[in-house]
């Protein structure tokens, strides 16, 4: 369920491109510090939304430096780290080793086991570190797993599982700012949830896997039923963040929730709408 959460290139000012994929590099460089290249392998776009949020919100100190690195070896590109990183650099891990056994529990995926071992290591000490977190995220996860062994059809309760896991990530502090990062992390999740099971829902009939919306997939208002389910998480979780005093690269992070997180399931609604089209073209011509 990674790659939701990305900028819009299209609409995104190049200096404020520049900031954001500071904060991407400077994740990349703390993974790489605190777990090595298997760590570093595990950045994502979507964890630089949150190191991005957290420095807005809380405004630390930041080190801001210039690198090269195996992604850019031949110029170097400024890197933007805090006290923000490490953290989240520990939930990118976290979410990345449980995305690799999903894959091999859903798919057979071999290597996403091994590799999901190589980090068992990296777990553990985070698991060391936030034990309460790692019990809630950890419970989340296997509710999802039982209930899909069941066949649990509730979309709703589904996404509100992944909604718990990604209220525990966005709770960085025990602050005044805390319910309302975790009521943004939860809708933000719901609809992680949700836009992948629409993403996916085609391929998981054919393969046989589990989806919550397979039951509702050729309906003749699917599309639009789930835009509609969609824009109401999205929105709910745009109100928290709207509450939350930022200044600091509010832009980027507008720039994410408003339309970067519709790049995938608009191309999805493309991809399909242009099937059908086809399909129709070819009934049409062998009915002539």
């Amino acid at each position: 369920m990674f790659g939701y959460i990305i900028i819009n290139k299209g609409e995104m000012k190049f200096k404020d491109y520049d900031v954001y994929h500071g904060f991407y590099c400077g994740l990349c460089r703390t993974l790489k510090s605190q777990y090595g290249l298997k760590g570093q392998m595990t950045l994502s776009f979507d964890m630089t939304f949150l190191l991005v949020l957290l420095s807005g919100l809380y405004e630390p100190e930041t080190t801001a430096g210039v690198a090269k690195c195996a992604a850019h070896p031949l110029e170097k590109h400024p890197y933007f780290t805090n006290e923000c990183s490490e953290y989240v650099a520990d939930m990118n891990l976290l979410l990345s080793y449980y995305k690799c056994l999903d894959d091999w529990h859903d798919e057979r995926k071999y290597g996403k086991l091994v590799y999901s071992k190589a980090l068992q290591k990296a777990v553990d000490k985070i698991k060391e570190k936030y034990p309460d977190k790692f019990a809630a995220i950890t419970k989340a996860l296997l509710d999802i797993e039982a209930c899909e062994k069941t066949g649990d059809m509730d979309i709703d309760k589904m996404a509100g599982y992944f909604g718990r896991v990604m209220e525990e990530i966005f709770a960085y502090r025990q602050d005044e700012w805390c319910e309302t990062l975790r009521a943004m992390g939860f809708f933000l999740g719901k609809y992680i949830y949700l836009a992948d099971a629409y993403e996916d829902v085609e391929k998981d009939q054919k393969e046989g896997n589990y989806n919550p919306l397979a039951h509702k997939f050729g309906q003749p208002d699917f599309e639009q039923e789930c835009r509609r389910i969609l824009t109401m998480m999205m929105s709910e979780c745009c109100r928290r963040f709207e509450i939350l005093p930022i200044i600091q690269y509010t832009e980027i992070l507008r720039n994410i929730l408003y339309s970067g997180v519709w790049y995938r399931f608009d191309l999805a609604t493309e991809k399909r709408k242009q099937q059908k089209e086809e399909i129709q073209e070819k009934n049409n011509a062998g009915s002539i």
